[in-house]
């Protein structure tokens, strides 16, 4: 079947993140030309073998610690707004030690964020800067960006027994901790024992945001909204074209949203893919009765990745790969499974354009339905303005992420992982077809330059990034507003 992806591709404008990029591509490009220039007067003024290297040397200073996409400056604070009615019980830090007010009492499973100025000493500008909490059973670090000055947002949860006996001990490593800090405590239902389903725009992103949340619920469902086919060119080595090579790429990215559930016990008629076609979702929802195929399959019926479910959906009809389809295919999900709680990606912090779109999507599908959850939960599996976070190695707690927009207020989420649980998670990851492939070659090398100079762990369970962002000691998720409509029902807390 021929496509027509070519046809209905729409020209979308340019995001926050592609403007970042394109402004931090154009600044490096003036660096480069500065350097350039600067190396050839030294070539000629100074000694002609001295601009080689001090390129190498450039280099390789570029690589230890220039390298990380930070679209800010390390001296920004955090913007963070909470509800009013968030609690602030009273911390004071007596040296390395905080403490509490007399009498507050912490419930063990809150989600508590602290709020204090972290200052990097000169060291902490090469290195990456920590702070360890220490004093109880479950030590934790939590790293920030190099150069930090200002005020950033340490997670607590799960230091709360130790916190409430005066025994959590704050120190910093190549930082200072500073000021006067603020505690604020988020008491939330256990969402584990509640039906949960999670949105995930591509295979692997359930697994990235919330596989302890989902392996541990009483009830999870999987939904899957696209293939995945594109950026094939791992399986071209294989001798596949370009199509055959995004043809296979999306029927294993389609088992992978199928089967790797199965490993956290989510029973296989709760696992859907939904076939749609990676990247075109935007290019859907501006023309919602239009089919838009796939950008490099050369498919347009999303029938072929939709094989391995368990019940036929709407879109089965006629497998036009159209807004109006994934609309009913997500209402008869939705109508299916009576989730209480629905997870995924968070409209503001996530700035995947099929990601933005699988949020919009089951919005919209909500509208006027009989069923509503009780909770939306959403995750950021890709930030704005910092491609390294979360900052440390797999394993670290998770700090709360950058923020500058101190409008919308936020409420996280945090659920604490035991270590096998970890574990578990970074082998379902490691199933995840896509996060196989090594690493390019100047990947592998900027990674031991790093190692060797700015002190960087070697990866622990994998070599790709997500092996280090996700294998945590939280999942972190935002509790969103709930949807403004009128149901006849609602799910029960």
């Amino acid at each position: 079947m021929q496509s027509r992806a070519g046809l209905y591709r729409v020209r979308q404008p340019m995001s926050r993140k592609q403007q970042l990029l394109k402004r931090h591509r154009r600044n490096k490009r003036i660096g480069l030309l500065i350097a350039l220039m600067l190396l050839i007067a030294i070539g000629v003024w100074v000694a002609w073998w001295l601009p080689p290297v001090l390129a190498v040397l450039g280099w390789i200073a570029h690589e230890a610690w220039f390298a990380d996409h930070l679209f800010y400056s390390p001296k920004d604070d955090y913007q963070y707004s909470f509800a009013p009615y968030t609690q602030q019980p009273k911390v004071h830090l007596d040296g390395e030690r905080l403490r509490l007010d007399e009498g507050v009492m912490l419930v063990d499973d809150a989600t508590l964020v602290l709020a204090l100025r972290i200052k990097s000493t000169w060291l902490g500008r090469f290195i990456d800067p920590v702070v360890e909490l220490t004093g109880g059973e479950h030590p934790d670090l939590q790293t920030f960006e190099r150069g930090v000055n200002g005020l950033r947002y340490l997670n607590l949860s799960g230091q709360a027994h130790v916190l409430s006996r005066g025994e959590l001990r704050l120190r910093g490593r190549f930082c200072r901790l500073l000021g006067e800090p603020v505690l604020r405590v988020f008491e939330q239902p256990d969402y584990r024992r509640q039906r949960v389903m999670v949105i995930a725009p591509h295979a692997d992103d359930a697994e990235l945001a919330a596989y302890g949340l989902y392996s541990q619920a009483d009830e999870a469902w999987i939904v899957t909204l696209t293939a995945g086919e594109i950026e094939a060119e791992h399986y071209r080595q294989l001798g596949l074209n370009k199509v055959e090579a995004a043809r296979l790429k999306g029927r294993l990215r389609a088992w992978d949203s199928i089967a790797v559930p199965r490993w956290a016990g989510v029973p296989e008629a709760h696992c859907v893919q939904l076939g749609y076609f990676c990247l075109q979702l935007a290019a859907m929802q501006a023309a919602p009765a239009q089919s838009v195929g796939s950008r490099e399959a050369d498919l347009s019926d999303t029938r072929v990745f939709r094989q391995l479910n368990p019940f036929a959906l709407p879109g089965d009809v006629d497998g036009a790969a159209t807004w109006n389809n994934l609309l009913a295919d997500l209402r008869e999900l939705l109508l299916r499974a009576r989730p209480e709680v629905i997870v995924l990606p968070h409209p503001i912090l996530d700035p995947h354009p099929d990601h933005i779109c699988a949020q919009q999507a089951v919005l919209e599908a909500l509208q006027g339905l009989e069923w509503q959850p009780t909770t939306l939960l959403g995750y950021a599996n890709h930030l704005h303005d910092n491609d390294r976070w979360p900052m440390g190695d797999a394993g670290h707690g998770i700090a709360l992420p950058p923020a500058f927009d101190s409008v919308i207020a936020m409420e996280p989420c945090c659920l604490p992982l035991s270590l096998d649980l970890q574990r578990d998670k970074a082998m379902a990851l490691g199933m995840m077809h896509d996060l196989q492939p090594p690493m390019p070659f100047k990947r592998r090398v900027r990674r031991l330059i790093q190692r060797l100079l700015a002190r960087r762990a070697p990866p622990l369970y994998g070599e790709n990034e997500f092996f280090r962002k996700a294998v945590r000691r939280h999942e972190l998720l935002w509790i969103l507003k709930p949807t403004s409509t009128s149901p006849t029902q609602r799910g029960e807390l």
